[in-house]
C-alpha cells in the first residue's frame, strides 16, 4: 500500500508545474482585460491570476490570443487595475475527482461549495474530453424505471440514453428532474445547476434529493450571479466527473438544469473573444458546443459502464423552434415537451405527449407492448383532433365510434399519466392495458410480461 501511495504522489507532484508564466496588464477594455508578456506560455481555457501586492486581486479565463497579447476575461468587477500589475498563469484548471466527491457540492473549478476538505484523486483531468468513436460505442442498454406510468411505457428512458426536457418557466420541470434524480437508478447521480438561484442550489441538494440520496450523488453547481466562464465550464465538468466514473464501470446518470443557460454563457464567453452573433442571436461556435456537451454522454465503450443523461431546455415563449431547443433536439435521442396549459390546470407531469418522442422505441419494449403504445397514442391523437368540436359542444354521442372511444379513454389516461408506480414497468403497462379495455370493451393483447 505504501508503494501505491507512494507512486500515486509521484504522479501529483509531476503535474506540478516548475515555474509560472508571468504577464503584464497592458490594457482593460470593457470587461477584459489584455496581458502581454506571455507568448506561446498559455493557452485558451487556461486560469490567469491577477497579482497585486503579493496577493491574489483577481482571477479569470483566457478566451482569446493574438499575435502578442492574451485576452483575459475576470470573474469579477474590474476595479483597481493598473497598468503592468503582474499576471500569472495557473495552467488549464484541471480536476481530479475520486470516490470521496460523492456526497458533496462543487464549483465548476472542482472547489467544494459546503465549506468541507475536498480529497483529490491521483490523476490530473482537463474538462475538455472527446466522447467515444461512434463504432467503439455499445447499445442503448435496457429501460430504466423511472417512477412515472408515462415514462415507463409511452415514453421510455433507458440506459444510455439522452433526453430532453423542453419547457417554459413555472411548468414543472425542476420538479419533474428532481424526481429523477430520486428515482431511476444509478451507480451515481450527478446534478448540473447551471446559474441556478443560490437558495435552489441548496434545496436540490438537500431538501429535494434527501440525505440518503446524496450518498451517490455529486452536485456540480454555478449561482446565477457566476462569471460567465464558470457558468459555461459547469457542464463541462460535471460532464468530466461522469465520463471518469463511466470509464470505472458505473451508470452514471447525469441530470442538467439547464442548457438554455449553458448556451447563454457560452455566448457571452464567445462574444467577449471577438464572434459576431450571427445565428439567431448566438455566434457560430454555440450549436458545436452543445453538440458536443450532449456527444460526450451516452453509451461507453465495451467493458466500461455508460452515461445516461436528462437535460433540461428553457423554453423562451414556450417556442420549440427556439435556436437552442432547436439545436439540441437534432442530436438527443428523445425530447419531452411540457405543455403550459395542462400545467395550469393543475396535471403533473406536464407531458404533452402527442409532441414528444423517445427515439429508444421500438426497440425498447416488446412487439406486444409496441402494439399498446401505438393503440394509446392513436387514441390520443384521435381526441386531440377531435377537441375543438368537444370542447364547443358540437359533438354528438354516436356520430363517430372512434371518437366515442378516445373521449372514454381520455379519462382513464389522464390518471395514468399523473399517477406515479413502485411497481416497475410492468405495473405500469399492466395499467395501461386496463385504460384501453374499460374504453373498448374489448380484449387486448398482453403486453408479454406474464400478465
Amino acid at each position: 500500500m505504501q508503494i501505491v501511495n507512494l507512486s500515486n504522489l509521484q504522479k501529483r507532484v509531476a503535474d506540478i508545474a516548475p515555474l509560472s508564466p508571468v504577464g503584464r496588464v497592458c490594457a482593460v477594455t470593457g470587461h477584459t482585460i489584455l496581458v502581454e508578456g506571455f507568448e506561446s506560455d498559455v493557452k485558451t481555457g487556461d486560469r490567469l491570476k491577477l497579482v497585486k501586492e503579493n496577493k491574489t486581486h483577481l482571477t479569470g479565463d483566457v478566451i482569446r490570443i493574438d499575435k502578442s497579447v492574451v485576452t483575459m476575461l475576470p470573474d469579477g468587477p474590474l476595479d483597481q487595475i493598473s497598468l503592468s500589475d503582474r499576471v500569472v498563469s495557473m495552467g488549464p484548471g484541471r480536476i481530479a475527482p475520486c470516490d470521496a466527491w460523492i456526497g458533496r457540492i462543487l464549483d465548476p473549478y472542482g472547489a467544494p461549495l459546503d465549506d468541507q476538505p475536498l480529497p483529490q484523486g491521483d490523476t490530473q483531468l482537463d474538462v475538455y474530453h472527446d466522447p467515444p468513436t461512434p463504432m467503439s460505442r455499445k447499445p442503448l442498454g435496457a429501460r430504466l424505471d423511472t417512477g412515472f406510468n408515462i415514462f415507463n411505457t409511452m415514453l421510455p428512458i433507458v440506459r444510455g440514453q439522452r433526453v430532453g426536457i423542453f419547457s417554459g418557466p413555472g411548468v414543472g420541470k425542476s420538479t419533474l428532474l428532481s424526481s429523477f434524480a430520486r428515482k431511476i437508478e444509478a451507480d451515481i447521480v450527478i446534478l448540473v445547476l447551471v446559474g441556478e438561484r443560490g437558495r435552489e442550489i441548496h434545496e436540490y441538494a438537500r431538501t429535494v434529493l434527501g440525505e440518503a440520496r446524496t450518498k451517490r450523488t455529486i452536485v456540480v453547481a454555478s449561482a446565477a450571479d457566476a462569471p460567465s466562464t464558470a457558468r459555461a465550464r459547469c457542464p463541462l465538468t460535471a460532464m468530466r466527473i461522469a465520463e471518469w466514473f463511466r470509464d470505472r464501470g458505473s451508470h452514471v446518470l447525469v441530470i442538467m438544469d439547464s442548457v438554455t443557460r449553458f448556451a447563454e454563457a457560452q455566448r457571452e464567453v464567445a462574444i467577449m473573444a471577438g464572434e459576431f452573433p450571427s445565428l439567431r442571436g448566438f455566434p457560430a461556435s454555440t450549436p458545436s458546443q452543445i453538440t458536443k456537451l450532449a456527444e460526450r454522454a451516452g453509451p461507453g465503450r465495451v467493458g466500461t459502464g455508460d452515461i445516461t443523461a436528462i437535460l433540461s431546455v428553457l423554453v423562451a415563449g414556450s417556442d420549440i423552434n427556439e435556436p437552442v431547443s432547436d439545436m439540441l433536439r437534432g442530436v438527443l435521442d428523445g425530447h419531452i415537451l411540457l405543455d403550459q396549459m395542462l400545467a395550469q390546470r393543475g396535471h403533473f407531469p406536464a407531458v404533452d405527449l402527442l409532441a414528444s418522442v423517445s427515439r429508444a422505441l421500438p426497440d425498447a419494449a416488446s412487439e406486444a407492448e409496441n402494439a399498446v403504445i401505438t393503440q394509446a397514442r392513436s387514441l390520443a391523437s384521435v381526441y386531440s383532433e377531435a377537441s375543438p368540436l368537444i370542447s364547443a359542444g358540437l359533438y354528438t354521442k354516436g356520430s363517430d365510434p372512434l371518437v366515442d372511444q378516445a373521449i372514454a379513454f381520455r379519462g382513464h389516461f389522464m390518471s395514468f399519466c399523473k399517477d406515479t408506480t413502485d411497481g416497475g414497468c410492468d405495473a405500469s403497462f399492466d395499467r395501461l392495458l386496463l385504460c384501453l379495455r374499460r374504453c373498448q370493451g374489448t380484449e387486448i393483447t398482453n403486453p408479454g410480461h406474464g400478465m
